[in-house]
């Protein structure tokens, strides 16, 4: 439950009408249950507790949050921080999933050999098998709702001379427009931004290539930061130079009235950026969505200043409430900003904190304890949940969608089971409204003869209340079971098995990993072998099993040694990362060292902590 609620931005825009009242937007968006959307919203933000993860050198003003953007909205509101520079790149309701490529490190009890072979595994040669990261799959209404809300509690903790960037594509991006038009003003648009980038494969058909994405700039009032964008002229040209006089343009003339003419090498950047999408090897951080540094450079330096006064005593804070791979953040640290980095996604937590700390940055890695990052993420969860409640099956006749599946028990027959849909922050509230759909409405549609069914809930809001509520309005002789998905979830989780070993050394000591099992991890490798196999005989390709070793450290990402604390917020004091190459980042910079399975510390060691190749972490107590 939440702790409370927060007031999202208390006042629409004078003159503006919201959806719903307003019949242009209803009949063109074809928006569905506003009133529900209007509920949450007049209830608020869900502000829930707030755990300090890690704290990474000084506190400062720079977080890594995991959580959904309203929830850190809401933490934002209630602390009092305002954001001077938004940048999102939510989900494009593409329809598409976005996989991770996990690859399998070196055997450290090999490194030795390949290093002395002065052998170099190519990247083509390394073992990998993918796992979705999340699904981009909305209906539009739904997807169009979700948007609205996060617009809305992002605009209530943007400070007055804040702009925000919403990056979208061409099938959303207009549908989008007139939700920011609603919420900040028709007149706070400032640009339609075009960022083309012509290093794209060329795909043909009967069609032009899409080779652009579409950024919309709105202000949060009409005195908003924007610094002028100067970039390099293709060719030098020269004319005459003018002035603004009365309000008007002169040329500018000598003492003896001939013009002066001036050479130009850079211009202003107009709203069509030609900026390259290309990313090179070094800055790749395996991130499906991952945008190029010079796109992020460009809108952080045009719309936002290092310091928020004169005396230069509050830097400005840049915020991406999407942030995928961290490249604002990552930007807005280097130009000098504070940045505020949110994303429900365990790997985006992960790779920001990993890529700040090689950049010596001071953050904090805060996590919102919503009951939504039950898991890696939301779509991970959600599959997970097909394979961990008890005798569930999926796609049963009679059964609509809004059923995640059936279980069948021996007294009661077939029982439909409801899960909320973890990708849709709607669903995440067991409320009132949507107990009123499921008994008065999809307990009549049942085409089967259900005596009961399950309702799983991440958070409920008055468990008294809808109780109640069921109770006197369900006019079916079906029993309705309320069970919390945590604990289901919480009972599930095996945790990683390791085996290690400290020692005492002149130079302070030594801790070795001698075993290390994931049974998840172990499953997975298992499933893509099965199926590799499978393709082999039926279409004739050549197919490699992937092969663990005994020890099975080629399954560690990273090692991390707490010599501080051993127990509450995570100290590193240090840490070892092994690349997909299987070469050492110690501390965060980059070495050609491969991993010996290893790691030495000056103090003894309180804890350790392991990450493994998709990013699940354990923390042991060393004794």
């Amino acid at each position: 439950m939440p702790v409370k609620y927060i007031p999202y931005y208390p006042n629409t825009v004078e003159g503006q009408a919201i959806l719903d009242n307003i019949t242009r937007t209803q009949r063109v968006l074809r928006y569905r249950e506003n009133d529900k959307v209007y509920d949450r919203i007049k209830r608020g933000m869900p502000y829930y507790e707030v755990e300090i993860i890690e704290t990474v050198g000084k506190p400062s003003e720079n977080l890594v949050i995991r959580g959904e953007c309203i929830s850190a909205c809401a933490y934002l509101k209630e602390q009092g921080i305002k954001v001077d520079l938004v940048y999102i790149d939510p989900p494009f309701a593409s329809g598409a999933d976005y996989a991770k490529k996990v690859y399998l490190r070196r055997n450290p009890k090999l490194a030795e050999k390949v290093a002395a072979a002065e052998q170099q595994m190519d990247i083509e040669e390394l073992k990998a098998f993918e796992e979705k990261m999340y699904g981009d799959i909305w209906q539009k209404e739904d997807y169009l709702n979700w948007m609205y809300e996060n617009l809305l509690a992002i605009k209530s903790i943007m400070s007055e001379t804040a702009s925000i960037y919403v990056h979208l594509d061409t099938k959303i991006g207009h549908y989008v427009k007139i939700l920011l038009d609603e919420i900040f003003g028709e007149d706070k648009f400032i640009n339609e931004i075009i960022w083309h980038y012509e290093d794209k494969f060329a795909t043909g058909g009967k069609r032009l290539d899409k080779n652009h994405d579409t950024i919309f700039l709105y202000s949060n009032d009409e005195d908003y930061i924007f610094n002028p964008i100067i970039i390099p002229k293709d060719e030098t040209t020269k004319r005459a130079l003018r002035k603004k006089v009365d309000g008007k343009t002169v040329e500018v003339r000598d003492e003896n009235g001939n013009k002066i003419i001036v050479e130009y090498s850079e211009k202003k950047a107009d709203d069509v950026w030609d900026l390259g999408r290309t990313i090179s090897k070094n800055d790749l951080r395996d991130y499906a969505t991952q945008k190029p540094e010079p796109l992020l450079e460009r809108i952080i330096t045009a719309s936002s200043n290092e310091y928020r006064d004169e005396e230069k005593t509050e830097k400005m804070i840049v915020a991406d409430f999407f942030g995928g791979s961290g490249v604002a953040a990552m930007v807005a640290n280097r130009l000098g900003r504070n940045f505020i980095h949110v994303d429900i996604g365990i790997n985006s937590i992960q790779t920001v904190r990993d890529t700040l700390i090689a950049s010596k940055a001071e953050f904090q890695v805060l996590e919102i304890k919503d009951g939504v990052s039950l898991f890696r993420n939301p779509q991970q969860t959600m599959d997970k949940l097909a394979t961990i409640i008890p005798g569930l099956q999926r796609n049963v006749s009679g059964i609509s969608n809004f059923w995640f599946g059936v279980v069948t028990e021996a007294k009661l027959g077939t029982v439909p089971v409801y899960v909320p849909n973890l990708l849709n922050t709607q669903e995440k509230v067991l409320d009132i409204p949507t107990i009123n759909t499921i008994i008065n409405q999809e307990l009549q549609n049942l085409e089967v003869n259900a005596k009961k069914v399950i309702v799983y809930y991440i958070d409920i809001d008055d468990q008294k209340a809808v109780e109640k509520f069921i109770k006197e309005n369900n006019a079916t002789e079906i029993e309705v079971e309320l069970k919390d998905l945590k604990n289901l979830l919480h009972e599930i989780v095996i945790e990683d098995i390791v085996e290690f070993n400290t020692t005492k050394t002149k130079e302070g000591y030594e801790t070795e990993i001698t075993k290390f099992i994931s049974d998840r991890l172990i499953q997975k490798i298992n499933e893509f072998n099965q199926k590799g196999n499978l393709q082999s005989l039926t279409k004739g390709k050549k197919f490699e099993p992937i092969s663990i070793s005994e020890e099975g450290l080629e399954l560690i990402e990273l090692i991390s040694l707490d010599c501080e604390n051993s127990e509450g917020q995570w100290h590193s004091s240090t840490e070892v990362k092994i690349d997909k190459l299987g070469y050492v980042i110690k501390d965060g910079t980059k070495t050609k060292e491969f991993w010996d399975g290893k790691i030495t510390s000056d103090k003894k060691p309180k804890r350790i902590k392991i990450r493994n190749i998709s990013g699940d972490e354990m923390i042991k107590v060393v004794e």
